[in-house]
């Protein structure tokens, strides 16, 4: 049978170690003449203006990531009251009154854990384990999601798992999920960290650890 869930983004589950998880958020924000749509769950970058954008690439990209976007809170520039959000559908798209910021709430523990869907059959459970501890690339869009949801629809890209070290995820693990365990579909649920996080001490970008995105 196909699997229930097939592209979600990456959702946050937990902390490595199984750390205390409130799935905490840290508040920044995005411009708001920001044109580009950012989905919950998709990852977000920092940039050089001091705000957060989409992920640097499609496919996640190599500019260290943030982590992935949980909410948006700005004010209505006709209702002059808050609006809460769970996606930046971007500038054109809704009427933000720019006396106050557009807030964007972000799971940024450098130690979160995610899980996320594969875009193709990992042919079985043995198979699917044999590619924990190599890396990926989203397969479908890290920028692109549903506006009926507010969701992300990026998934793992099967095709990408390797040992190359500046791919954006690291695969940690399955999840248990009767409801996604056709590995024969698309859809598995794997769990994964941002192979190279911007608040984490040593990465795969050491020498990079202050970089932020300047353009996308």
């Amino acid at each position: 049978m196909a699997n229930s869930n097939t592209a979600y983004g990456l959702r946050p589950i937990g902390l490595v170690g199984a750390a205390a998880n409130t799935t905490g958020v840290t508040q920044y924000e995005i411009a708001s003449n920001n044109t580009n749509a950012i989905y919950q769950y998709g990852i977000v970058v920092p940039t050089s203006s001091g705000v957060v954008d989409q992920a640097g690439a499609t496919n996640g990209g190599t500019t260290q990531a943030l982590g992935v976007l949980m909410g948006v809170e700005y004010v209505d520039s006709v209702q002059k009251k808050p609006v809460f959000i769970n996606y930046w559908p971007g500038s054109g798209s809704v009427s933000v009154d720019t006396n106050h910021p557009v807030k964007a709430f972000v799971a940024d523990n450098p130690n979160q854990l995610y899980k996320v869907a594969s875009d193709a059959t990992l042919s079985d459970r043995a198979t699917a384990l044999a590619h924990v501890f190599a890396n990926a690339s989203l397969g479908t869009s890290a920028r692109t999601g549903s506006t009926d949801t507010g969701s992300s629809d990026s998934a793992l890209g099967v095709s990408t798992i390797a040992a190359t070290a500046t791919l954006p995820l690291r695969i940690v693990g399955i999840m248990d999920d009767a409801g996604n365990s056709d590995y024969a579909a698309a859809g598995i649920p794997l769990i994964v960290r941002l192979n190279a996080h911007y608040n984490a001490p040593t990465s795969r970008f050491d020498s990079q650890t202050t970089a932020t995105s300047t353009g996308l």
